[in-house]
């Protein structure tokens, strides 16, 4: 099992949850989170003061699927999140020893 951690554009939520369901995967937990990567944030104007902003605004998704979705749940992730813009996000993968599924103790497979 593999803990799949996608950091995207808010605006690309949508396509992604499509994706992932037509795939067959059941469930995801999102995040707002703040960041930056190599776009190191930038400026805007608020009542004529520019000011910097450092961290922007990403979504955090995460999912959890069997080992052999893996591929598939990372493609599907990356084809929508993708905008071929500086700032389109990070997919982390990380293997699960355990799920426990706590209302009816459904464990690994089972319980996703």
């Amino acid at each position: 099992m593999k803990l799949i951690v996608a950091i995207i554009k808010p605006f690309k939520l949508d396509e992604v949850r499509e994706a992932l369901s037509a795939l067959g995967v059941q469930g995801m937990t999102v995040s707002e989170v703040k960041g930056y990567g190599r776009q190191k944030g930038h400026t805007e104007i608020y009542r004529g003061a520019e000011y910097a902003v450092s961290f922007l605004p990403k979504l955090k998704i995460e999912v959890a699927v069997k080992a052999e979705m893996a591929a598939a749940a990372i493609a599907a992730i990356a084809s929508k999140a993708k905008t071929g813009q500086v700032g389109d996000g990070k997919i982390f993968v990380t293997s699960l020893e355990q799920v426990v599924r706590i209302r009816t103790g459904e464990t690994d497979g089972d319980a996703l």
